[in-house]
Order: C-alpha cells, then structure tokens, then sequence
C-alpha cells in the first residue's frame, strides 16, 4: 500500500477547487475509470465538508496543535472507516485498496485520503503539514525537507514571495532615502550655540 500516494489524495482534495461535479472529476487518475463516471452530487457535498475538515487538520499541523491535529483525523477515520481489500485483473496486478467497492465514491476516496494522512501523521508528525506561507496562495503540502523547513507549496509561490518581500524592502529603503532627503536644512548661523 502507497501511503504517501494516498497522503497526497487528501492534499489534492484541499487545494481542490469543488464548484461542481467537473471539478471533483478533475480529482480522479485515468486508472479509476469506473469513480469518475459515479459521481453524484451528494459525493460532491460530502467532499465539501471533508475538505473542510481536512483544511483544519492542516491548519493545526502548521499551528503545532497536535492533540486537535490527531482529534480531528480520529473523528475522520470513524465517519470515513477504512475496510482493505484486495483488487486488481490477474496475479501480476493484485493491489490493496482501503474501502470496499460497495461504498459511495466518496467514502472510498475519503477513506484513502484520510488513512493516508493519519499515517503520515504518526509517520512524520502534524509539523509537516503545512499551510503555504504566500498569503496570495492558502495551499497545503507535505513537509518532506530533511529538516522540516518548507514553507511554501511550490517553487513558483516562494519565488513570488521572496520576489514581493525584496520589492517591498527596496521600495522602504528608497522611501526611507527620500524621506531623508526632504528634510527641511537647518541655516548655519542656527547652529552656533547660544551664550
């Protein structure tokens, strides 16, 4: 089983955009053909709100609020429950997969999403969850820098961030040298002291 794959499912289904079924679609690889054509709207509503409360399992991650972090992936694991079972065509394909092919597409790819980010969890820690750093952005992503210290969910978003802060810094900086050089000058018979 590919744990960090199934990770990876829960951060998709946060940074997702879910307006409508076209876009839960968008979530599903080519390999799962018979998830996407099942859709219904009730999928829809119930990623929605998982969304949601994974965005939180993020958020308290980032935040060092590891008790909430395990409380909320708990109560999870309990509405989403894992059941393995094997799947695959012929002995060369055999695979694991965490709900059985009875559940609501929903439910099958919660569950994975969920397992996957409990493991990671109890893997790694709730500090390599994290919440992108660009206030432009809101993104999560899995922490996995040898030191924990990503902040960012992507090269692009650090490059405008970084880029944003140099910007800000140079335009303080020539402000600060202008503001200097407004400076009304102080007529040289004031300067002598007075007896």
């Amino acid at each position: 089983m590919n744990f960090d794959a199934y990770a990876r499912i829960g951060v998709a289904l946060v940074n997702a955009r879910l307006d409508d079924l076209d876009d839960l679609r968008s979530l599903f690889p080519d390999d799962s053909s018979w998830m996407p054509e099942a859709l219904s709207e009730r999928d829809l509503a119930n990623c929605r709100r998982a969304q949601k409360r994974l965005r939180d399992v993020f958020e308290y991650g980032t935040s060092g609020r590891d008790v909430q972090a395990v409380a909320e992936l708990n109560a999870l694991l309990e509405a989403y429950p894992v059941q393995p079972r094997i799947s695959g065509h012929d002995s060369s394909d055999w695979h694991m997969h965490v709900t059985s092919r009875g559940a609501s597409v929903s439910a099958e790819y919660l569950a994975g999403a969920v397992w996957g980010l409990s493991v990671w969890l109890c893997e790694y820690g709730s500090a390599r969850f994290g919440v992108c750093a660009d206030e432009r952005c809101g993104n999560v992503y899995l922490d996995t820098s040898s030191n924990c210290c990503r902040r960012f969910c992507s090269e692009r978003c650090a490059t405008r961030s970084h880029v944003a802060a140099h910007r800000a810094r140079k335009r303080a900086a020539i402000g600060g040298r202008l503001a200097v050089a407004a400076q009304p000058t102080t007529p040289a018979d004031s300067l002598t002291p007075v007896s």
